[in-house]
C-alpha cells in the first residue's frame, strides 16, 4: 500500500494545496526579480533554468517520447509556459503581486469557457452562473485597482487575464489530447523543447540595465528559485495531479493561491482593498458554483 496514493481524494487536495502555495509564492520573487531585470529577462530566465533543472529527467523518459505529441507539447511550451512567463512579468511591472494574485482567479471560469468551446466540456447552469460571477468578479478587481479603468497601469492587469486564457488553452491540451503522457513526462518534454528558445531569446535582451542595480546576483537567485519551486517543482506536480482529476478540479489551485499570495504581498508591504476583497468573494462563489456537482461527475469527466 502506497503512503502517498493520488488515487484517493486527501492526497489530491494535499498536494493542491502545496502548488498552490508554491505559485503563490511566485508572484513575489517574480516582483523581486523585476527589480534589476526586465519582464523578458524574468520570464525567458525563468524558463531557461527550469529547463536546465529538469534536464536529468529527460533520459529515463525519452522512450515515452511520440513524434505525434510534438506539436501538442510545443503548444504547451510556448502558450502553458513560456508566454504566461513573460506576461505574469509584464503585468508585475505596475500592478503589485497580490493583484496579480487575485486575477489569477479566474482561471477555472476561463478553462471552462475553453473546455466546452472547444473540447467538448459540457456547461450547465449552475456552472453558467458561476462563469457569470467570475467575470463580474474579475473585472471588479481591475476596476477597484484605480479610479480610471483606462488608467494605463490598471490596463496591465489585462496582460494577467492573457496569461489566464493562455492557460486555460493548455490545460485542456494536456488533458484531451495527451491521455497517454504522463504529467511529468510533458513537463519535461515541454520545457526542455522551450529551454533553448527562452535561452536563445535573451542574446537579445540588455543586461546592461540590471547589471547598474546593487542587488543584481540577488535578485538572480530569486528567478532561480522561482524557476526551480514555480515552474519546475509546482507545474511537474500540477500536471501530475492532472492524471488522476479533471479540468476543473486541478483548476481549484487558482482560488487557493490568491490567498498565499496576499499573505506574501502583505508582508512585503503591498495594501489592498476591501472592495476587492469583496469582488475576489464574488469569484470563489463563481468557482464554487462551476465546481458543485464535481464529485458526482469527475469520472466522466464530461460535467
Amino acid at each position: 500500500m502506497k503512503f502517498f496514493d493520488l488515487n484517493k481524494k486527501l492526497w489530491q487536495w494535499a498536494l493542491l494545496i502545496f502548488v498552490s502555495f508554491v505559485w503563490g509564492l511566485s508572484f513575489i520573487l517574480m516582483k523581486r526579480g523585476l527589480e534589476s531585470y526586465n519582464e523578458m529577462q524574468v520570464g525567458s530566465l525563468r524558463i531557461f533554468f527550469a529547463s536546465i533543472f529538469l534536464l536529468p529527467l529527460l533520459f529515463k523518459r525519452l522512450k515515452k517520447f511520440k513524434r505525434k505529441d510534438l506539436k501538442y507539447i510545443l503548444i504547451i511550451g510556448f502558450i502553458g509556459n513560456l508566454f504566461p512567463a513573460i506576461l505574469f512579468a509584464k503585468a508585475q511591472t505596475e500592478v503589485n503581486s497580490s493583484l496579480a494574485g487575485m486575477l489569477n482567479t479566474s482561471f477555472p471560469i476561463v478553462a471552462l469557457i475553453i473546455g466546452s468551446l472547444f473540447f467538448g466540456l459540457k456547461a450547465k447552469r449552475h456552472r453558467i452562473a458561476g462563469i457569470i460571477l467570475g467575470l463580474i468578479g474579475s473585472v471588479g478587481i481591475v476596476i477597484a485597482g484605480a479610479s480610471d479603468l483606462l488608467d494605463s497601469n490598471n490596463l496591465y492587469a489585462l496582460f494577467v487575464l492573457l496569461a489566464v486564457i493562455l492557460y486555460a488553452i493548455s490545460i485542456n491540451i494536456i488533458k484531451y489530447k495527451l491521455p497517454d503522457l504522463d504529467g511529468i513526462s510533458i513537463t519535461v518534454f515541454s520545457f526542455v523543447i522551450i529551454g533553448p528558445v527562452a535561452g536563445l531569446s535573451l542574446f537579445f535582451t540588455d543586461f546592461g540595465p540590471a547589471l547598474t542595480t546593487p542587488d543584481y546576483l540577488e535578485n538572480l537567485f530569486y528567478i532561480a528559485l522561482l524557476a526551480l519551486g514555480g515552474s519546475a517543482v509546482a507545474v511537474s506536480l500540477f500536471y501530475l495531479l492532472m492524471d488522476y482529476v479533471d479540468v476543473i478540479f486541478a483548476s481549484i489551485t487558482t482560488y487557493i493561491i490568491p490567498i498565499f499570495a496576499i499573505l506574501w504581498g502583505l508582508l512585503d508591504g503591498e495594501t489592498i482593498s476591501l472592495i476587492q476583497i469583496l469582488f475576489l468573494g464574488v469569484i470563489f462563489l463563481g468557482v464554487f458554483l462551476v465546481n458543485n456537482n464535481n464529485k458526482k461527475k469527475k469520472k466522466s469527466g464530461t460535467d
